[in-house]
């Protein structure tokens, strides 16, 4: 008996920011500020919030001011889920 089946082809999706950095205090990780506007249900007025989110930078080569783009990934550590794709700008 022969099946036809279909190999199923594992895909992972990993959300990806772009921010700009905001601290480097620590070694191999930055601190990088992601700013997202949002519209209010009722009022339809525009605000935006800001989140920080720490990132993994394992060659220390973004500096305070840079835009960086970031992906997440496994957890590194207690706060760092994500690590550093490249510096934009």
């Amino acid at each position: 008996m022969v099946t036809n089946q279909t190999e199923t082809i594992k895909k992972s999706i990993h959300r990806q920011f772009e921010g700009e950095v905001v601290s480097v205090a620590e070694h191999k990780t930055i601190h990088v500020s992601v700013k997202t506007k949002k519209m209010h249900p009722k009022y339809k007025k525009q605000y935006t919030t800001s989140k920080k989110y720490a990132v993994h930078d394992e060659k220390n080569i973004a500096q305070v001011g840079d835009v960086v783009s970031f992906l997440e990934c496994r957890p590194i550590s207690k706060t760092k889920k994500w690590r550093l794709v490249k510096v934009i700008k």
